[in-house]
């Protein structure tokens, strides 16, 4: 095993030693440019002119933790949204299919309101006010395009179209040859400026179907939606990405326009764009396309701080299904000084088959399928979570997992790492950063990330001196002050026999 480790430390230092000699922070600023625009909006352009491509990032500082009150799932909705089109693109006359949508938003405003009565709501007017919402739908519906703007985007060579949420914020991204560089400019200013909420409904109804399937159906999503509720009291991290069921139905297209307008301002975009991509030719362009987005005051911090967990929670689902452990410590966000401490627990005890939990529970006590521990759950742009989780093997308990999880903890606390570990984890760390740049997608993400973030994107690289400078003795510290009884969640999954679930609920009783 020792020489296995210093045969594989070799082997990385020497391919760190390679990726870093191309990616150091002097060169890149040499090939990068950073504009903020009038309207707030920053832009990056990186040079690496080794291919006819190039990749872009757009980030945008919202998430799911922006959801209004009343609205979980609305951040979310725009991941569906993305590629919808704009007033120009996916409609065969915008003009009209504005009337329709308005009159779409109209009939549901009024079903919404029938339907939200508690006291006094006529079941036949509701379903003639549903009945007005599904027609206006249909009639919005002929003048959609289906598809038009990714296939625009496509048939110029686009590559890897996608977005995404995070609780934290949002993306979006896809790689293009760089003669359509023009194209892509003018398409993205206009996704982002002139959205349009076409088929808004239609998309609700498919995330309402994925909140079924991964969550609702779902025993590991049932646990984490359960647990985050309670080891959060006050921030929006208690609550679920993808939304509440009952909120999530009820959110409109009005709702989510005026999300975007709070949110999808310039002063709160970042977008990078790397590759064969010359700087003192491509800015001027840029910031003709976007530019032109009309500047809006940049939302306000958020002002809810989660406050100090005082005593150990716990949740136990019964489930017809696979027993589950999950346990997690509030620890503070990226800016924290001690966030690269976290990186090397989370590397020391879960990177690969070397790490502490998988060699003490799954290959050691084979008493887990599965055992890692993570950090920034369920983000990290705010205050988060240490989380550690275990799959038992047949005939062995979540409660076996927890005591021998305390077991590897208390080792943490009361015993240095060995040399091995912490050359082991810095010299993947550095790897893993700098490896990342290698590509244009991968780097356009990382500088539009960091610019966010830090307000510089060489922050990125100051990155590797705090890795550099984790201690045995900052290992030791952070485990004592974090991993304690008071500031602990945990959730488990137990399994119920069929045949007491079943009494359970010809009784009355909850799982």
């Amino acid at each position: 095993m020792k020489l296995f480790s210093t045969l594989r430390l070799a082997a990385l230092v020497c391919v760190l030693a390679v990726v870093a000699h191309a990616q150091d922070l002097s060169s890149f600023e040499k090939r990068t440019t950073t504009k903020v625009l009038p309207n707030g909006m920053t832009l990056i352009i990186c040079e690496r002119p080794e291919a006819p491509v190039f990749s872009y990032f757009t980030i945008v500082d919202a998430g799911d933790a922006n959801d209004p009150g009343g609205q979980s799932g609305i951040a979310h909705m725009f991941e569906h949204l993305a590629f919808k089109g704009t007033k120009d693109i996916g409609t065969t006359d915008y003009a009209a299919e504005k009337v329709a949508l308005d009159k779409v938003e109209q009939t549901y405003a009024a079903y919404d309101e029938e339907f939200r009565k508690r006291v006094g709501r006529d079941e036949e007017k509701l379903k003639s006010l549903h009945e007005a919402f599904v027609q206006a739908q249909a009639e919005a519906q002929k003048y959609v395009i289906p598809n038009q703007f990714t296939e625009i985007a496509e048939s110029n060579g686009a590559a890897g179209l996608n977005a995404q949420t995070s609780l934290d914020d949002t993306q979006y991204y896809w790689s293009m040859p760089s003669n359509r560089l023009q194209l892509w400019a003018y398409m993205e200013s206009d996704r982002i400026g002139n959205p349009v909420p076409r088929e808004f409904y239609k998309e609700r109804d498919v995330v309402m179907e994925e909140r079924r399937m991964r969550t609702d159906s779902n025993p590991i999503g049932r646990m984490v939606e359960q647990f985050l509720a309670t080891a959060y009291v006050a921030h929006p991290y208690h609550r679920p990405g993808v939304g509440w069921m009952s909120e999530l139905s009820q959110i409109s297209a009005t709702e989510a326009d005026a999300f975007h307008k709070k949110y999808y301002v310039p002063s709160n975009i970042v977008i990078a764009v790397v590759g064969d991509v010359k700087a003192d030719e491509a800015m001027p362009m840029l910031e003709k396309y976007f530019g032109a987005i009309p500047a809006g005051p940049k939302p306000e911090a958020m002002s809810t701080v989660e406050p100090p967990q005082v005593a150990e929670k716990a949740i136990t689902l019964k489930e017809q299904s696979q027993p589950l452990y999950l346990e997690g410590y509030h620890k503070p966000d990226y800016r924290d000084p001690d966030d690269a401490v976290y990186d090397a627990i989370q590397d020391i005890f879960s990177n690969g088959r070397t790490s502490r939990l998988y060699r003490s529970l799954v290959r050691d006590q084979q008493i887990a399928a599965q055992a890692e521990g993570f950090s920034g759950f369920p983000g990290d742009k705010y205050p988060g979570l240490f989380a550690f989780f275990a799959v038992p093997n047949p005939g062995h308990t979540p409660t076996e997992m927890r005591t021998a999880i305390h077991k590897e903890i208390d080792k943490l606390k009361t015993t240095d790492v060995s040399d091995d570990e912490l050359t082991m984890f810095k010299t993947r760390a550095r790897a893993d950063l700098l490896r990342g740049l290698g590509d244009n997608q991968g780097l356009a993400e990382q500088l539009a990330i960091y610019q966010l973030r830090y307000g510089d994107w060489r922050e990125l690289f100051n990155q590797l001196k705090k890795i550099d400078a984790v201690s045995k003795v900052d290992i030791r510290r952070v485990a004592s002050k974090t991993f304690v009884d008071t500031n602990r969640t945990y959730a488990m999954v137990e399994f119920q026999p069929p045949a007491q679930a079943a009494a359970q609920q010809s009784s009355g009783g909850t799982q």
